[in-house]
Formats: C-alpha cells, structure tokens, sequence
C-alpha cells in the first residue's frame, strides 16, 4: 500500500551520507520490525528501498538514511539533490526480509558502511529486550561511518577502520570462530564483506546465519527464449532473449509491482503455479528455491519452456 509522508528533517550523516525524517501526513505511520525497509516511489517510476533504521516502537516517524552511490542509477543521487524538509515523498508500507530473532541469547552483528542502516534498528529492539548483543562496525575511515555519535562508546560497539593508520580489513573468519556458542551472526555491507561472511558461516546452521544484500551479485537471467502464462487471465507473454520476465511484461502493459530490479527487495515476489524458476535472486533460503512456488521476476529466469505464474 502506497502513502505519502512528509520530509521533516535532513541530517548529514557522514561522506556522502544523509538521513531523512519522514512523518506521516495525518495519524500514525503503519507498525515495523527491526531489520525492515521501504520502497519509495520517484520520478519517472523509480523506485528506491531503504532500511528503516529508527526504533520499531516509533509510529510518529520513519527514519531512513541515503547514500549517494557513485555508480547510482539516478535513485540516490535524485533523493541527495532535490529531497527537502517539508517535501511531500510517496513510499510503502514496511516489509522485513531481513528480521531479528529476538529470541537468541546473543547476537553478533557485521556492519559495513551503509550497511550499518538496519542494524541500528535491531540494536535498539535487542536492547530494550535486555538481550546481548555485539557490533562490529567497518568503514574505511571516520568521515565515512556514519551514526559513530550513537555509537562509539557503547558497550559492545567495535570500529573497524581499515584505511586508518593502523587499520586492517575485517578478518571475519576468525570474529566467527571467536564468537560465543550458539550465537546468531547478521552482516550488511558491500559485497566482498558479504562473501566474506557466507565463506565463514557456511559451517553454521542457516537458522543462525542472517543477511541482507544492497545489489545483486550475478546478472539476472536473460537468456529468455520461453513463454510465462499469466494464470489469473490465460495471457501468455514470449521472453525473448536479453531480456528479464519482468521487462517483458513491463514492454505488454502489464503493470507488476517492482522496485530494485535486482533481486534484493522481494517487491516483486510471484507464486510459481507450475515450471522450474531459474532462481537469481538473494532474498528466498535455500529450501525456498527448492521448493520452487515462489521466485523474484525481476532476475530469475525459467529453466523450462513454460512457466505459469499467479499473476
């Protein structure tokens, strides 16, 4: 569901990054969980996700925090020139692929960068659950850590600055292997952080291994060459090759909710009624692709000639 919210606030964060207060027009905002985003709708059909990184137990505000990428596509540089207090913006309501086991008995957390947006969040619920927790927090240098005023000295909190004097990359293997036992561990961050830690995890039980991906790792599928049919009205609408399913129902008029286009939001997750998907994205678990009844359509392609979905 789409509303819109007004920019109340900016506040310069750090290199590049800034962080907006978006409060509701009239009434509360709708609940989140920590670990959550939401999809915010720009010019020319952009559309944009971004963590959530204020307390679930606020309904008054969303806070998010933009990075101004430079290989952005238009999204975040867009939001860094033309977003100011008091303008109206267009998001959705928050979705969590990314949530918290509240219930652990101590949390780990791996920060990288912007990453370190959802994580704040998170140690705010474990907090006030009374729950322990640990957080290593990386940039390359001050100017770029954003949030260091809420964080440095707290208990817990640990700034990793690798192009500091001094300073080394994470060595994650072995901040895995230290960790206490039965820990759960979360990483956020740039992609050689996260295969960094899915290399020192893949020991661990899944249960205890959590995730969130920015940008896709692999290219989306896009060999085409087979026909999905759209369940709801028996359309069927060819692929061709070079091309997503996703933009191949964009180019016939079919309208499909979507945001990153790269797999990482879930915005356009479909049921699978029938046929393999071949499945791209990072979001689903490993018994999910299995299962095959549910793929992103922005990226993952069909490993078959035919596939129907419940569209």
């Amino acid at each position: 569901m789409a509303m819109q919210v007004r920019v109340k606030a900016m506040t310069w964060e750090a290199s590049g990054i800034v962080s907006y207060d978006l409060h509701p027009v009239n009434g509360e905002l709708p609940a989140f969980t920590a670990g959550a985003h939401i999809d915010v709708t720009l010019p020319g059909g952009m559309v944009r996700s971004y963590s959530l990184l204020n307390s679930q137990a606020e309904r008054h505000r969303y806070r998010i925090a933009v990075q101004k990428d430079r290989a952005s596509r238009g999204g975040s540089r867009w939001i860094h020139d033309n977003v100011r207090p008091g303008d109206l913006l267009t998001v959705s309501t928050p979705r969590n692929n990314f949530p918290l086991e509240e219930s652990a008995e101590i949390s780990v957390f791996i920060a990288g960068g912007i990453g370190i947006t959802p994580i704040l969040s998170m140690l705010d619920r474990l907090s006030a659950l009374g729950r322990a927790w640990q957080l290593v927090y990386c940039a390359r240098t001050r100017g770029d850590a954003a949030f260091l005023e809420a964080l440095e000295g707290r208990p817990g909190v640990r700034l990793n600055l690798d192009e500091e004097p001094g300073g080394a990359l994470l060595d994650i293997a072995a901040l895995v292997a230290a960790a206490p036992a039965r820990a759960h561990f979360y990483c956020c961050g740039p992609l050689p952080m996260l295969s960094a830690f899915e290399e020192a995890t893949k020991h661990i039980e899944r249960t205890r291994v959590h995730l969130e991906y920015f940008k896709a790792k692999e290219p989306p599928a896009a060999t085409g060459g087979f026909t999905v049919v759209l369940a709801r009205s028996g359309r069927e609408v060819r692929v061709p090759s070079g091309t997503t399913i996703l933009e191949a129902l964009l180019q016939q008029g079919i309208d499909v909710p979507h945001s990153c286009t790269e797999g990482v939001c879930a915005t356009c997750e479909t049921a699978v009624l029938e046929g393999i998907p071949d499945h791209r994205d990072l979001v689903l678990t490993e018994s999910e692709r299995a299962a095959n009844k549910t793929m992103m359509i922005c990226c993952s392609g069909s490993k078959g000639e035919r596939l129907v979905l419940d569209l």
